[in-house]
């Protein structure tokens, strides 16, 4: 059959609309997927000519990082975290008194994604002195915070303007490790929740323990878990942990025996059984070490640890299957004490902060092996701590 001119111009005005229904019905296949972030920094000021929380552009078509200044003023603002939406930015201010109380401070922020700057919101008491962590739920509408030297946990729920409101949650740990000197007290480290949101887990440094909570994302309460905790070797100090993408298994980095110990991880009843536990040094090494940070990739394939003393980051790839490691070599980090280092939300690039050197060191990561080479890049920032992306 002959189609006119007329005839083709009404087919093609007719089938537009159709085309305009799917893009919408499937927005991520209409749009390309996001390659320049803001990278929010925090670090500590009380000792270096450090002013607060600076922001950088990065472009991950590339790895460039690109300063932009100062974010906002805030006094020792050292961990940071993005809200899911990209509208705020919660960071801990690690600090022993606030308002008059032994208790640090939760600081929130609204972004502005035109300059990168950040307005304070509020901030409110986290509930114990020297708060080292900050954490979102799944569903963005609570704050979890670790306080160090308080030894203890809170959650806080985030307002539909971004603020924080009273704490929904908080449980001061009790008891001591080991080691007398370290682990005098309750010193809890870390906490996020699980991938499926209905465990929160607690890294304590001072009790050998990784304390499990029911995480009820309603109400924002914490209840001990059955069982409560998993113990670590005796004077480990368990700092920071992981869940895997697939949530089978958690990862605990032990800070003052430089390990990394795995756990299989069964959701269905919250209970952890020990796997493995390696060292994130080289065999050869016998000097001073602390570790500091890790990460599971988010392909799920490797493990990162970082190493203050050795100043390196300890590569291991991961067992799809078993959740076991297998340790692939060690990069130096190309600065002093890495305190923390991210990966960039693309997969394709870590960015190590170097407290003692003052400085960023970018690394490309080898998606088949998981091996960093370095770009090149090294920026300067007085006292890095913690990295956030947010997508601009």
């Amino acid at each position: 059959m002959k189609i006119t001119r007329r005839a083709f111009a009404i087919l093609l005005a007719l089938s537009a609309p159709l085309f305009i229904v799917s893009a919408a019905q499937n927005p991520h296949k209409a749009t390309a997927k996001k390659s320049q972030y803001l990278a929010y920094v925090g670090t500590y000021t009380t000792k270096k000519a450090s002013k607060g929380i600076y922001v950088y552009r990065f472009e991950a078509a590339t790895g460039q990082l690109t300063s932009v200044g100062l974010a906002a003023e805030s006094t020792d603002p050292s961990f940071v975290a993005a809200h899911p939406s990209g509208k705020y930015l919660y960071a801990v201010n690690e600090v022993g008194n606030y308002d008059g109380k032994k208790s640090g401070a939760v600081s929130a922020f609204a972004i502005d994604h035109k300059s990168g700057r950040l307005t304070l919101l509020n901030q409110v008491a986290s509930g114990g002195a020297d708060p080292c962590y900050v954490s979102l739920d799944k569903t963005g509408k609570h704050v979890l915070v670790a306080n160090y030297s308080g030894g203890s946990v809170a959650v806080f729920p985030v307002l539909k303007d971004g603020r924080l409101g009273e704490a929904s949650a908080f449980v001061q740990h009790q008891g001591s490790g080991a080691n007398k000197e370290r682990q005098e007290g309750p010193h809890a480290h870390w906490i996020q929740t699980s991938p499926d949101n209905r465990l929160a887990a607690v890294s304590d440094l001072g009790l050998d323990e990784l304390v499990l909570y029911r995480f009820d994302a309603a109400k924002g309460s914490l209840v001990p878990n059955d069982p409560p905790f998993v113990k670590v070797s005796p004077g480990s100090g368990p700092r920071h942990a992981a869940f895997h993408p697939n949530g089978k298994f958690v990862y605990v980095l032990n800070e003052m025996q430089s390990t990394v110990v795995v756990f299989s991880y069964d959701p269905s009843t919250a209970t952890l059984k020990t796997l493995q536990q390696l060292s994130t040094l080289p065999k050869d090494f016998t000097g001073q070490n602390d570790t500091a940070e890790l990460a599971v990739h988010p392909s799920g394939k490797f493990l990162y640890a970082s190493n203050r003393g050795h100043d390196s980051i300890a590569i291991f790839s991961i067992d799809s299957v078993k959740g076991t490691l297998t340790p692939t070599g060690h990069v130096a980090t190309g600065g002093k004490t890495p305190r923390n280092f991210a990966i960039d939300p693309t997969g394709k690039y870590l960015l190590a902060a170097n407290q003692a050197s003052d400085d960023i060191v970018i690394f490309r990561i080898n998606l088949v092996t998981g091996n960093l080479t370095r770009t090149g890049q090294v920026v300067e920032i007085p006292s890095p701590v913690d990295v956030a992306f947010v997508a601009e």
